[in-house]
């Protein structure tokens, strides 16, 4: 049954469960991310510049690659009313704008006296890796 907010609760998840999310990340995205943040670097802004570099073209920044990550965990599994602890993170491979970025969450961990999972996350581009890592989500009892 779901949590109040339409997330999953502690005893509703189960090691070995999978969710997949996908996201087409737009210059708009980008442009957004970097006025929220306020990394207004090149790299992800000027195509000029962008050419000039080892990528030829603007990329994604690493962060706004892994906040679909938290989306997927925030939004879908474990979902709404969990709160995400902690996060280790290796990006692979840049991302370019307008990639279609295929989020993986496998569970890897379920503590039941905390109500913690651990969950596995990996992101794609193309079928090649971008992003790996593991996060920590605190998740509701009920």
């Amino acid at each position: 049954m779901p949590n109040q907010l339409g997330g999953y609760t502690f005893g509703e998840l189960e090691l070995g469960q999978v969710f997949d999310f996908s996201k087409i990340i737009s210059k708009e995205d980008v442009k957004k991310f970097a006025e929220a943040s306020g990394d207004n670097n090149p790299i992800h802004l000027d195509e000029a510049y962008a050419a000039t570099t080892q990528f030829k073209n603007c990329i994604v920044h690493g962060v706004l690659t892994a906040g679909l990550v938290s989306a997927a965990i925030g939004m879908n599994m474990p979902g709404p009313g969990s709160i995400y602890v902690g996060q280790n993170l290796q990006f692979r491979r840049p991302v370019k704008v307008g990639a279609k970025v295929d989020v993986h969450l496998e569970i890897k961990e379920l503590n039941p006296d905390k109500k913690f999972v651990t969950i596995a996350t990996t992101a794609s581009v193309d079928g090649k890796t971008v992003l790996t890592g593991e996060a920590l989500v605190m998740v509701p009892a009920e």
